[in-house]
């Protein structure tokens, strides 16, 4: 009936600047900044979510379509929004799941923005840019599963590479330094 659009027609007939609510939620976050650059508090929203790599998602995107990773970053942004003077300490679980290497960067460049205001920043995380960018890393093992759970070691990336013990740290040192971008 509404034809994939999710409203009825006497609600379609209403527009903004041009746009139906329909064609609002069909944009990407990248493409709605163009649209709401007069407007500061949705420009700043829609700036948080491409600062942490969601640029792509459709604002109309179901919560039930996103990944684990995504509804992560979706918090995250919310977070960035308003940082406060607040002390404030996030986990998050492999927020790096599913992202291009760029927007691992623009990610990582965001955990680096929350710890610079003073808030607590631990994630558990695979990705060897992500740890390499990491102030402390407490590396688990030996192996995984029920081969795990024993701390290897707990230290900064660079010393890392130094553990033998370390299979973190044996990739670590074949990658080349990666720093985060503030």
């Amino acid at each position: 009936m509404c034809h994939g659009k999710r409203f009825n027609q006497d609600t379609l007939d209403i527009t903004w600047h041009g746009y139906t609510v329909a064609d609002i939620l069909e944009l990407s976050v990248t493409a709605a900044k163009t649209v709401f650059r007069a407007e500061p508090q949705i420009l700043r929203a829609l700036e948080a979510l491409e600062a942490i790599g969601l640029g792509y998602i459709t604002l109309g995107q179901r919560a039930t379509e996103l990944s684990g990773g995504e509804a992560q970053r979706i918090k995250l942004a919310t977070e960035l929004q308003r940082i406060t003077s607040n002390h404030t300490m996030y986990l998050l679980d492999e927020p790096s799941t599913g992202l291009h290497p760029a927007d691992i960067v623009l990610l990582n460049a965001q955990l680096h923005r929350l710890v610079e205001h003073g808030h607590t920043v631990i994630v558990v995380e695979h990705d060897q840019s992500m740890i390499a960018s990491a102030d402390h890393v407490i590396d688990m093992g030996p192996g995984a599963g029920v081969g795990g759970g024993q701390v290897i070691a707990s230290t900064t990336p660079a010393q890392l590479v130094h553990e033998p013990a370390s299979v973190t740290g044996r990739y670590l040192a074949t990658q080349a330094p990666v720093t985060a971008t503030h």
